[in-house]
């Protein structure tokens, strides 16, 4: 049976995206080999901002951070912690989607690893994963070939980048996380419930099964 396509919007600086990752990954393992997920860039930040660097940035920063609690309440696996250290704030979305790109070059495991890997450094353990350096650290602790690693400063990655940005967009994502079945018009925004997945995923998959 061909697999049910799913494409999901995201950004690894969205603490609500770390969530729908979190949720999507059960939902994967519930239905198995029915569903494929295809995650794709959405940038909340796509140039760097120099207003986002010095002691006062970081300052607000930190302030912001305490909201990813609020977050990490609404779903447990997903863990989160109040920015502490002096690393970041992060200065854009750019860089962490160029090297999830990179990584996924390598096979399907080593994206899945890196996409997880930096949802967990950023919201976890309070990493710039905005920050070469800090990436190449993550690119190292996954054990991937360390001279793919510079396919992050490849203009084609960029490219694919935003051209996931730009096509989010015209499909009518207005935020992240945006999910959507290859070949459908609808897009459904927010990160739902676990079983709100599993139902709409059911229901394409068979549509008696829409009461599953």
């Amino acid at each position: 049976m061909t697999p049910l396509r799913l494409i999901v919007y995201s950004d690894f600086l969205c603490p609500w995206c770390f969530n729908a990752a979190t949720k999507l990954a059960s939902v994967e393992a519930v239905l198995g080999d029915a569903v494929a997920i295809e995650w794709r860039s959405f940038l909340l930040r796509p140039r760097p901002d120099p207003a986002r660097r010095g002691l006062a940035a970081l300052e607000k920063f930190r302030h912001y951070t305490k909201s990813w609690l609020r977050v990490a309440e609404d779903e447990p696996r997903a863990a989160f912690r109040v920015w502490q250290g002096d690393a970041g704030p992060p200065s854009h979305s750019v860089p962490a989607h160029l090297a999830a790109k990179a990584a996924a070059a390598l096979g399907e495991l080593p994206g899945r690893r890196m996409r997880d890997r930096l949802f967990r450094a950023y919201f976890a353990e309070n990493r710039d994963i905005s920050d070469p350096t800090a990436l190449l650290a993550l690119w190292r602790e996954l054990g991937l070939p360390e001279a793919a690693f510079d396919r992050c400063a490849d203009s084609e990655l960029l490219r694919q980048v935003l051209a996931d940005h730009a096509e989010a967009i015209e499909r009518g994502a207005t935020g992240v996380p945006a999910v959507c079945i290859e070949g459908d018009d609808f897009v459904l925004t927010g990160a739902q419930p676990e079983a709100v997945y599993l139902r709409w995923l059911r229901r394409r998959l068979d549509p008696r099964a829409a009461s599953a």
